[in-house]
């Protein structure tokens, strides 16, 4: 019998009719969140998860224009915003008040202004504002249409360069505007194919621009464009020398170009060179082993702080640009750093730090004289984690396991994070497998994970399969095009694995991933249902064909260079033949399936097309949509209501037991 609560009228004319019509559908949230087949969530735990789900995070987004405080962003209500923290431990005062969250933000160069990014519904067609911090009063810049990201000030702060879908809807071209002057956005770079184009800093004089060019994880390019005569010049990658390569900023002469490249080696390395297409790049950090993942130039060119990720951990950086030496900063936690920007006058280092046992928090590194120096790490908020004990939390052990190939005549060992509970087990099993495909589980916290070993005394395996970031360019190769499939073959081989720890329970496994992790737990559910007893798909794909083709036009072609270019015959056979959808009837356990109706990247028809076919060979299987998101939940209603069904469904299918 259909049930519907707090239901507002319109909502079921934009929502499919699935199946039959004994479905027990529901409508919570004011018309807002439809669930299909999912019991009532029992007090036990609505009550038993609320702390959990009170945890909160400051992410550090920017300086205040004076430099004695910084902007960071944190959810309060219902959605992240904008809040400004005047100094260490102060009151957090919060200056944005919308319905969405925000999205990107920077600050005016020798200004107060900021430009932030925000869209609708979760539709991720952000839309560009100007916003004055001390009236609270916000200006649309953009179209309200089009998606418009990766915001760039000239250095004088009288301009902007940004990427814009508005001239087509699917190239992502490069426009420039005066804030002040809205109407005067001028296009001065129209996307030549399918790639992301992207400006990336100004010259000191304002006539230059560094672009980045983006086809794939293994394949981008840097560009220098003559914004007088609209030349276009290649300087580093290219289609006869496809590699990775991504412009930082300009050096303090503005005739050399500071980058991040894999061109040395397996790993990404911060590198210079001159600003000509035949110039040798000079490899700056050739002695460090892992990858470099993010950088930061300072305003007066005199240092670059760059992290680098060394098997998931965050290390960051001090380089002096004149003599090329760099150092360690030593006083950082074990954990994840990221988001790291300079103070105006380039005495402090901002940036974010998430550990195992911690929420991401906003972190001050006094910086010395001389551009390796540094002094004091002081933590400027301290995020509230419901009431919680923090020594409590547990921390994960990062294992190796072996898969079905070899290297060098060796097993191939694929890199995993191990969150086990307190107690001796054998413990249930929850494999979360990340999304990308080229993303990668690291240690940082997570209050979802705490929260499953703590209520239902599971252990959680988070795998970084072949295909995965972090861990070289060839590894992360291995799954492209026709070798799709080799991937899930390393999660049997985990199965296999989990079967040899005797603190953990191979008869009670579920799987668990969003977006392309979605696919993957699909995938596994058809190939191990066996030896699965339940699995969670959070907006994934489920057949490769129909995502590539309705996917939205301005990432296309992105997609294709990941997963194959399903108008070659041959390889929409392959695809057809791999997809989840295709295999349905191989698919024997109890699955639950989460979307986003405004989802851009993973259509709804995703979820909806295999919740049909599920349900049409009696299967189990529980779904939920979101009328009002898009790629995940951001809205906290939405996403407590989820995270509850989630606990509810592993109790049943995975547990068979109550809540700790």
């Amino acid at each position: 019998m259909n049930r519907t609560f707090g239901l507002a009228a319109a909502a079921l004319l934009f929502f499919p009719t699935l199946s039959a019509a004994d479905v027990d559908r529901r409508i919570l949230h004011d018309g807002a969140l439809v669930v299909e087949d999912i019991p009532e969530i029992p007090e036990e735990i609505v009550h038993g998860l609320t702390r959990y789900q009170d945890v909160r995070a400051a992410g550090f987004r920017e300086w205040t224009e004076d430099g004695t405080g910084i902007y960071v962003s944190t959810g309060f209500g219902d959605v992240d915003s904008l809040h400004r923290v005047e100094m260490p431990g102060g009151a957090r005062h919060q200056i944005t008040f919308y319905r969405e969250p925000i999205g990107g933000v920077t600050r005016q160069p020798d200004g107060s202004k900021l430009l932030f990014t925000r869209d609708a519904g979760g539709n991720e067609f952000a839309q560009i504002f100007e916003f004055d911090p001390e009236s609270g009063e916000a200006e649309l810049l953009t179209d309200g249409e089009s998606k418009n990201t990766a915001i760039a000030w000239d250095r004088r702060g009288a301009r902007v360069a940004f990427q814009s879908t508005r001239r087509n809807g699917a190239s992502n071209d490069i426009w420039i505007m005066d804030p002040d002057e809205p109407e005067s956005a001028e296009l001065v770079l129209a996307s030549p194919d399918g790639a992301w184009w992207g400006p990336v800093e100004f010259s000191a004089n304002g006539s230059r621009l560094l672009v980045q060019k983006y086809n794939s994880v293994s394949d981008s390019s840097a560009y220098l464009l003559d914004l007088d005569s609209g030349k276009l010049n290649i300087l580093a990658g290219g289609e006869d020398k496809p590699s990775t390569n991504y412009p930082l900023a300009f050096d303090d002469a503005n005739d050399g170009l500071w980058f991040i490249t894999d061109r040395g080696g397996e790993f990404n390395q911060l590198a210079w060179q001159a600003m000509t297409e035949d110039a040798q790049a000079e490899i700056v950090t050739a002695d460090i082993e892992w990858g470099v993942s993010g950088a930061e130039m300072s305003h007066d060119r005199s240092r670059i702080a760059f992290v680098v990720n060394e098997d998931g951990m965050s290390r960051v950086y001090l380089l002096d640009t004149k003599t090329r030496q760099y150092r360690s900063v030593d006083k950082l936690p074990t954990g994840r750093a990221y988001g790291l920007k300079f103070s105006p006058d380039d005495s402090r280092l901002g940036m974010t730090l998430n550990t195992p046992r911690t929420p991401s928090d906003s972190f001050v590194l006094d910086l010395g004289p001389g551009p390796l120096d540094y002094g004091e790490l002081t933590r400027w908020t301290t995020s509230e984690i419901g009431g919680l004990n923090v020594k409590k939390f547990r921390a994960p052990e990062l294992v190796r396991y072996p898969t079905f190939d070899k290297v060098d005549g060796e097993p191939r060992l694929i890199p995993a994070w191990v969150y086990r509970p307190k107690g001796k087990g054998p413990f249930p099993v929850v494999v979360s497998i990340h999304g990308g495909p080229e993303g990668q589980s690291r240690p940082v916290f997570s209050s979802t994970y705490q929260m499953w070993m703590a209520k239902l005394g599971v252990a959680v395996v988070l795998p970084n399969v072949r295909g995965s970031s972090g861990y070289g360019k060839t590894y992360v190769g291995l799954d492209n095009g026709f070798r799709r499939e080799d991937s899930v073959r390393d999660i049997g081989a985990l199965l296999d694995w989990i079967a040899a720890q005797p603190d953990l329970d191979a008869d009670r496994v579920a799987v668990y991933g969003g977006s392309y992790g979605g696919y993957m737990v699909l995938a596994s559910a058809v190939h191990y249902s066996d030896r699965l007893k339940a699995a969670v798909d959070y907006v994934g794909i489920s057949n490769f064909v129909s995502f590539l083709e309705n996917t939205q036009d301005y990432r296309r072609d992105l997609r294709r260079a990941e997963y194959g270019d399903e108008r070659d015959p041959q390889m929409r056979k392959h695809l057809e033949k791999i997809s989840p959808l295709n295999n349905v009837n191989r698919i024997s356990v109890p699955i639950f399936i989460a979307q986003g109706e405004n989802d851009p990247r993973v259509p709804v028809s995703e979820s909806t097309q295999m919740v049909k076919a599920l349900r049409d060979q009696g299967q189990t299987v529980w779904y939920m949509n979101a009328l009002n998101e898009g790629h995940g939940y951001r809205k906290r209603e939405n996403r407590d209501t989820y995270q509850q069904a989630t606990v509810l469904f592993f109790q049943k299918h995975l547990v068979n037991g109550t809540l700790r």
